[in-house]
């Protein structure tokens, strides 16, 4: 929180302060009681379960600078900043913050590969600068302002991403990040139930243009029909396999479980990478990178250095090596595009390939049409399909009434040396699956 303080984050929050005889400096921002310490905000947030206010006194006394409430229970003593409403005093608090900022700010969206993307970009752009990135799934409301709140002093640049399910949200997520660059990966087909098609989705995803400064710069994948075709009122530079576009990919070559390598073309500029991991999601997300970096005036090796360096997180594409299989564990999301380009990145390694595939959800009235594409994918790849959840059920394959039954009859269908694909919508809780793989032998 560069030049922040309790009294000026209550000014840009329209708040006012209690319980405070002296102003202190801001470090950043909680909503945990638990991750509460000193120079910190905890903001007590109102849940389902629990109301942050009743967790003022134990922040409080682990030191934190303030509390950002709409009251102060009875007993609590301590700096608070009051407030009419916290969650929307947070994104006041967080634009003030950005406002402070002399770097620059990278926002990553999209339908997938988000973060894939910030990994990548914030990789690179830690060649030249200390870069602060989104931790975790902090993409939303609440965790857009906690990143903004962790930007300090200390920081060369910031990659922030960006994820919304509804219009009016990228706005709201704009006018805090304000970012200088904005990467768009995909415009695909996810959150149809709210955004209706892939117009809706660029339009709410478009959003965030608005809020960019008149010199911004777009940097969007070039092979996406919709963004091909998008014409913002910034500048454009476009990044992909295809022949037009400003920063191109040729010579992708997979190198197994080991990684791929990849050759940037920029103009006059010819970058040779190595990816270390495998997909062909990685080279979109290293060319976008390539795409930022060029724009902030990294060298041919720094970007180089920086893709080198990419490490994927959670369970993203991560390939483990069992004894009997290799498990590509691919459980945090799906989305139709996503588990299509997935089965093609897995169909490429070779051996026999399994796709254990579970429901993509809020597909709206194509969820059906959906399934059985992904479904056709797979059987065009010439896999072994199995499915569970009641939307996959249309894919095809043979399908089980639970993910019980299907780690059930895994020795029975899988063979020694099988590539096996394991991806559904999070709320599905793969991960079970690809946990019964890694200690599966056959």
């Amino acid at each position: 929180m560069k030049d922040m303080t309790i009294f000026s984050a209550a000014r840009a929050a329209g708040g006012r302060v209690a319980g405070c005889g002296q102003d202190a400096p801001l470090s950043g921002g909680v909503i945990d009681s638990r991750e509460a310490g000193p120079g910190l905000m905890f903001c007590a947030l109102p849940g389902e379960r629990a109301d942050g206010h009743e967790y003022m006194r134990s922040a409080l006394e682990k030191g934190v600078a303030c509390c950002l409430a709409t009251h102060v229970p009875e007993g609590v003593t301590g700096p608070v900043v009051l407030v009419d409403d916290v969650r929307s005093a947070m994104a006041k608090i967080a634009g003030a913050c950005r406002d402070r900022l002399g770097i620059p700010v990278v926002g990553i969206t999209g339908s997938s590969g988000k973060t894939t993307a910030k990994e990548m970009c914030a990789a690179v752009l830690s060649q030249k600068y200390n870069t602060l990135k989104t931790e975790k799934n902090f993409n939303n409301e609440l965790g857009v302002p906690l990143t903004l709140f962790r930007i300090g002093p200390e920081h060369g640049a910031a990659v922030v991403e960006l994820g919304i399910n509804h219009f009016g949200e990228m706005s709201r997520l704009g006018a805090m990040a304000k970012p200088d660059i904005a990467v768009y990966t995909l415009i695909g087909r996810s959150h149809l139930e709210a955004l209706g098609d892939l117009d809706g989705v660029l339009r709410a995803k478009g959003e965030l243009v608005e809020h960019m400064p008149p010199d911004g710069m777009l940097i969007v994948n070039g092979d996406d029909e919709k963004l091909a075709a998008w014409r913002p009122a910034r500048r454009k530079l476009t990044f992909g396999l295809g022949e037009g576009c400003n920063v191109r990919g040729v010579g992708f070559a997979p190198r197994g479980a080991e990684g791929s390598a990849l050759t940037v073309l920029a103009g006059e500029r010819r970058i040779e990478l190595f990816l270390p991991a495998y997909g062909r999601h990685l080279a979109y997300a290293a060319l976008a990178a390539a795409a930022v970096g060029i724009e902030l005036g990294l060298s041919d090796g720094q970007i180089a250095a920086g893709a080198a360096d990419y490490a994927p997180v959670g369970r993203r594409a991560r390939i483990i090596e069992t004894p009997s299989l290799t498990v590509i564990d691919d459980c945090y999301n799906a989305n139709p595009d996503s588990v299509k380009m997935a089965i093609a990145s897995a169909g490429a390694l070779g051996g026999r390939l399994v796709c254990i595939l579970g429901d993509m959800l809020e597909l709206g009235e194509l969820s059906e049409q959906m399934h059985r594409e992904v479904g056709e994918a797979a059987r065009a790849a010439g896999a072994l399909l199995l499915t569970a959840g009641e939307r996959s059920a249309a894919m095809g394959g043979e399908h089980f009434a639970s993910k019980a039954e299907l780690i059930s009859a895994l020795p029975r269908l899988l063979k020694r040396g099988d590539r096996v694909l394991v991806k559904a919508s999070h709320s599905m809780a793969f991960e079970e699956i690809s946990d019964a793989l890694r200690a599966l032998s056959l």
